[in-house]
């Protein structure tokens, strides 16, 4: 829903961030917990009307709550166990990003009647293995992502990741990596694309080592050659054995096999340089990537 400030242009844009303020932390948990019906069939109970003389399921938020702490550990509860917004500011927010995804995972379709219109004595509800409602739940969360900001989408795969912008990461590279025929050096590009894409900071220095280990595999691909042989057919086809291209591309060889032996990217010796700061991670990841993603065009 795009506003009147916003349709003209005249609003100051918002700033990008992964932080979940208590703010936009209270938006997210009301979404989410909006859908906490379409988990009964998880969490449900039998009760029983008196005054109609009938029984009927409902849903047990104390096997859910149960349920929610063992799963979730992290998540914020006040004193009383209930899930509930921070009141302070020490609180883990991916305890709340586990949650969105648990939902994301679980959800299923459901409808909810009053057995009389009249006397609106208990609502009937039943619950379908369809998951139809998992497109509107995405929609809403992405929507509360984008309006606050947050640099976060819940993906068609029912897992948050992280935006990265102005990233060289494509799906259409996403794509090539899957065509790579040599199983090693696919499956550590998988596992360093989804590292990265992972909201957690603390994945950022395996992704870059995930990503560097694919470089040092990709220089080993022509098997029936040495490591260095390997490399100069890689680049000479890289070049079109222009001598000018062939420069280029094996100093950056180097260069990357260099950054890689001396910072704590590879090796974690109390020699190696630190990365001293978190958004250093990115650089390097997408550096290297950027030379993985133009070399497997040309094997």
């Amino acid at each position: 829903m795009e506003l009147y400030t916003e349709r003209y242009g005249i609003r100051a844009p918002r700033e990008k961030t992964y932080n979940i303020d208590r703010n936009m932390y209270e938006v997210l948990l009301n979404c989410v917990m909006r859908y906490k019906i379409n988990l009964v069939h998880m969490f449900n109970c039998d009760d029983y009307d008196d005054f109609t003389n009938h029984e009927y399921i409902k849903f047990d938020e104390r096997k859910f709550i149960a349920r929610i702490k063992l799963k979730i550990p992290e998540i914020y509860m006040n004193e009383y166990g209930e899930i509930t917004t921070p009141v302070e500011d020490k609180y883990n927010q991916y305890g709340l990003i586990d949650l969105i995804e648990y939902f994301a995972k679980n959800i299923q379709d459901v409808t909810e009647s009053w057995n009389n219109e009249q006397y609106q004595n208990y609502k009937i509800i039943k619950y379908f293995d369809t998951k139809d409602i998992f497109v509107e739940y995405q929609n809403e969360i992405n929507e509360i992502f984008n309006e606050a900001g947050l640099l976060y989408k819940l993906t068609d795969d029912k897992i948050i990741e992280r935006i990265v912008e102005n990233s060289p990461l494509t799906e259409e590279m996403e794509d090539a990596f899957q065509n790579i025929p040599e199983n090693g050096i696919r499956g550590l590009l998988n596992d360093a694309v989804s590292l990265y894409k992972t909201p957690h900071p603390h994945t950022r220095q395996d992704s870059i080592e995930k990503i560097w280990d694919a470089l040092e595999r990709l220089k080993t691909y022509y098997i029936e050659l040495d490591k260095r042989s390997s490399v100069e057919k890689i680049v000479n086809s890289m070049a079109h054995e222009k001598e000018e291209y062939i420069e280029l591309f094996n100093d950056e060889f180097k260069k990357l096999t260099s950054i890689g032996n001396k910072y704590r990217i590879r090796h974690h010796e109390t020699d190696k340089i630190d990365i001293m700061d978190e958004r250093y991670y990115d650089y390097l990841f997408n550096r290297c990537l950027s030379l993985i993603a133009l070399a497997i065009q040309y094997l």
